[in-house]
């Protein structure tokens, strides 16, 4: 909400010294959030000028200019400027006349743009300065002509500041307001605030005597026909109207206002919507004006029926649902209740008689409603969170009375309002010793009572009349948010003060922290962030063709999960896999020439088994807690979700240097990603050759703990990252981590060092070529026995002397025995054991 300081001081004693910054630290100090400062960018000297006469020189190019002699200063005195009382002007403008007052911008003067003003040649003449439009002032869009001062109804001397004389010289202070709080969406709102937080004296501006608010309706009529109110609650509740005749929509809006809808964000429209719009910032009571020459009938608000049309006045057609609310005639639908007129009604420059609307409508009904059809207004983000239901009134009043002062029309006094609902506010019974005992501040009695009065409660002393020690407090009719005694506990600390809340933290219990698994993906992350990993996480959707592709590993079609309302429409299911969100981070980086890449992502997966249907269509009470079938019923409607952990390399992994020739990334370094996370997660993960849908045959791998299958690894098909428009070769590699954790021993106990020296044997197998290496190691580590340290794969070759179909893996063995130094003899038997094994298992022998 911007509100312009002069405006605010008319309602509440805010200092004349008082900069927009102190204004701000007092609204903060009530619970506002600070947004900014706002004012209009430009400085002087800029003043009123007088157009002595003019000649009109046609130019080359077909455009004719006007070569002007204005005085912007008395006969005898110097400009503001410095310069001659008498300024020569180049103007393109032809909509002013000698002897019309102006405003004039002289030479060092600053325009919005910023557009420095300075005396310059142009079209065979020096103009000292600019005569200026009001877009160049920015106090609207107009831009066809100068700003004449007699059409704003204005006649100063010649030299007389023009931006304090337009309001030019205001600022508006800026604050984010809350949804449960929107009657601080107006000027009345904001200045009682400053008033909470300052102690200054605050004005209401809603105060009017009912007597000449309300009268008789007649010749009007207003209907509601409301007979099935959603959720039981009435679409309106309050319609006050009011007819102002005789005016003339021409005349131009005072520039003051014009000045303050500006810093207050809103865009002057005529004089006619300028006052409407006014006056809902001014009292937050949305307000609608309707052509009462185009009206047909009185008015009737109700439903909408299924497949009824509306033209708003964004010249949208828009087709309704049985649910929205409708200001209607006999011709039918005028505009959407709460959220936007028709365009058949509209007021216009042609409009002579003016029906005023104000009126109340059901919050609920109004937000769904804006939602539905994409259309948010500043009417129905007053109605959302809900409007002073005492309020209508008085605003259908001020804009008649505005419209008559600034539009000339007469108030029609025959023709008032109607009142549909008596207006009554709860009493909330709120215990003495619960504000204390909520916030943890010792306030006195007197103290929560004069918080709570403060802000416009009554409130009477209960004690006598019950057995519980507490106050009967009725909340005042513009805050719809104080509905129980949490809500005025809360009012009691933002009144009296946050800064009077002790900040104590509370002593964890000894033996907690975090689980081992969260401890084990701590791990994880870390690691990966030190080996030069950087996290990328990703929305958790996708779509069902990716989910196929990468999260099975034929690419058959396995069950996903499809959500009701995705925030995509293009990506409504949930990711089985973290692959597809990596690829796009991708291809986000490298579109923005980031080329070289090694990613991770951590995050959970959705894997729904097949033949269970899983959601739920019941929402329980939130009321009290669910029992155990209602949590059991809740969770069995969510499908299972594991933690995986998921790498993507591509590019370089070591950049070209002095000395360095660059280095691509291969299969071997998503390898190393994969021990990195093995080595965190305190496991030993094996290796074997395998297939995926998504990964080149040949170059991918299943990752196993202990035998089970816990991840893969892989090189992406080129036409996989070719659709992800990854132009290099991409390398992944994913696992399941919460499987992974699963897996490791709970306690890693670190190996001991011998004092006794290895012997070193190197051992070459002849097998088949379909034998995995990883298979072939494992039977050499059995065979081996204790003796055997390590077993690494060091060649596999395949050529010239080794039969076809099959292969020769050489494998570097170390073996260490803990109580002695162990002999060649013993290195060789335990060896030969070891090929004993892979003969008896492969068939290998040992290659010559």
């Amino acid at each position: 909400m911007r509100v312009p300081l002069s405006w605010l001081r008319e309602y509440v004693d805010v200092p004349v010294d008082a900069s927009p910054e102190d204004v701000l630290e007092a609204l903060v100090s009530v619970g506002f959030e600070e947004e900014d400062v706002h004012r209009f960018d430009l400085q002087g000297p800029i003043v009123v000028g007088e157009v002595l006469e003019f000649v009109e020189e046609p130019q080359s190019n077909g455009k004719t200019i006007r070569w002007c002699q204005v005085r912007v200063a008395p006969d005898g005195e110097l400009a503001a400027d410095g310069g001659p009382a008498v300024h020569g002007i180049v103007c393109g403008a032809r909509n002013f006349f000698a002897g019309d007052k102006v405003v004039v911008t002289l030479p060092g003067a600053v325009l919005p743009g910023p557009f420095p003003i300075a005396a310059r040649k142009t079209y065979g003449h020096v103009s000292d300065g600019m005569i200026a439009s009001a877009k160049e002032l920015g106090l609207g869009d107009e831009h066809s002509g100068i700003l004449r001062l007699v059409e704003l109804g204005i006649d100063a001397p010649v030299g007389t500041d023009a931006i304090a004389l337009l309001g030019l010289d205001d600022v508006a202070v800026d604050i984010n307001v809350t949804p449960d709080r929107g009657y601080a969406l107006s000027v009345r709102g904001v200045a009682r605030e400053y008033s909470h937080a300052t102690g200054a004296d605050f004005r209401d501006p809603g105060l009017r005597e009912w007597g000449e608010l309300q009268h008789p309706a007649s010749g009007f009529t207003v209907t509601v026909d409301d007979a099935n109110p959603i959720r039981g609650r009435v679409g309106a509740s309050e319609f006050a109207v009011r007819v102002v005749r005789d005016v003339d929509p021409t005349k131009p809006t005072p520039a003051w206002m014009v000045a303050r809808l500006t810093l207050a964000g809103t865009r002057s429209l005529g004089v006619l919507i300028d006052i409407t719009n006014y006056v809902m910032l001014e009292l937050g009571q949305p307000i609608h004006g309707y052509d009462l020459d185009k009206l047909q009938g009185g008015i009737t608000v109700r439903r909408a029926a299924a497949g009824e049309k509306l033209e708003t006045l964004d010249g949208k057609v828009r087709t309704l649902h049985a649910e929205d609310l409708l200001i209607t005639d006999a011709s039918g639908p005028i505009g959407l209740a709460g959220v936007m007129g028709g365009g058949t009604t509209e007021m216009s420059d042609a409009t002579r008689n003016v029906l005023i609307e104000a009126a109340t409508f059901d919050t609920v009904s109004i937000a769904r409603t804006a939602r539905r059809h994409k259309l948010p207004s500043e009417a129905s983000r007053r109605f959302e969170r809900g409007v002073d239901p005492l309020i209508p009134f008085v605003a259908a009043r001020r804009v008649a009375d505005l419209m008559v002062e600034f539009a000339g029309g007469t108030l029609d006094l025959e023709v008032g309002g109607a009142l549909f609902a008596t207006v009554t506010q709860e009493a909330i019974s709120l215990p003495k010793p619960f504000t204390a005992g909520l916030i943890g501040v010792d306030y006195t009695a007197d103290e929560i009572v004069t918080a709570l009065e403060k802000i416009g409660c009554r409130v009477d002393d209960a004690s006598s009349s019950s057995e519980v020690d507490a106050w009967s407090v009725t909340p005042p009719s513009w805050r719809p948010d104080l509905t129980d005694k949490w809500t005025l506990a809360e009012e009691v600390a933002r009144i009296e003060g946050y800064d009077r809340i002790p900040s104590v933290l509370p002593l964890p219990p000894s033996g907690r922290g975090l689980t081992p698994a969260q401890q084990g993906r701590r791990r994880v992350a870390n690691a990966l962030a030190a080996a030069g990993y950087v996290e990328t996480p990703s929305f958790g959707f996708t779509t069902e063709e990716q989910n196929d592709l990468h999260g099975s590993p034929s690419g058959e079609h396995l069950p996903s999960i499809k959500l009701a309302n995705p925030l995509d429409g293009q990506a409504p299911f949930l990711r089985r896999t973290l692959v597809p969100g990596l690829l796009q981070v991708a291809h986000r980086n490298l579109s923005r020439g980031f080329t070289d890449l090694s990613l991770f992502e951590s995050g959970t997966v959705f894997l729904p088994e097949p033949g269970v249907q899983y959601g739920t269509s019941f929402v329980p009470s939130l009321a009290v807690r669910p029992d155990a079938s209602t949590l059991a019923e809740l969770d069995a409607s969510i499908p299972p979700q594991h933690l995986h952990v998921a790498v993507l390399l591509t590019g370089g992994v070591i950049a070209k240097q002095p000395g360095q020739a660059p280095v691509a990334a291969d299969l071997s370094d998503a390898l190393d990603a994969v021990r990195v996370i093995a080595a965190a997660a305190g496991v030993s993960i094996d290796v074997a050759q395998g297939e995926r849908a998504a990964l080149h045959p040949g170059r991918t791998g299943v990752l196993s703990v202990h035998g089970t299958e816990v991840g893969y690894v892989g090189e992406v098909l080129p036409a996989v990252a070719e659709a992800s428009d990854l132009p290099g070769r991409v390398y992944v590699a994913e696992l399941d981590l919460d499987l992974v954790l699963s897996l490791a021993s709970e306690k890693v106990v670190a190996a001991s060092l011998s004092t006794f020296p290895a012997a070193t044997q190197d051992v070459s197998l002849v097998l088949p070529a379909d034998v995995p290496a990883a298979a072939a190691r494992a039977a050499l580590v059995e065979g081996g026995g204790e003796l055997l340290e390590s077993a690494r794969l060091v060649d596999d070759y395949r050529g010239q002397g080794v039969p076809e179909g099959s292969k020769s893996l050489t494998f570097a063995l170390r073996f260490r025995a803990a109580d002695r130094t162990l002999t060649a003899a013993e290195a060789t038997e335990a060896k030969l054991a070891g090929v004993g094994a892979a003969a008896e298992r492969f068939g290998a022998t040992l290659r010559e």
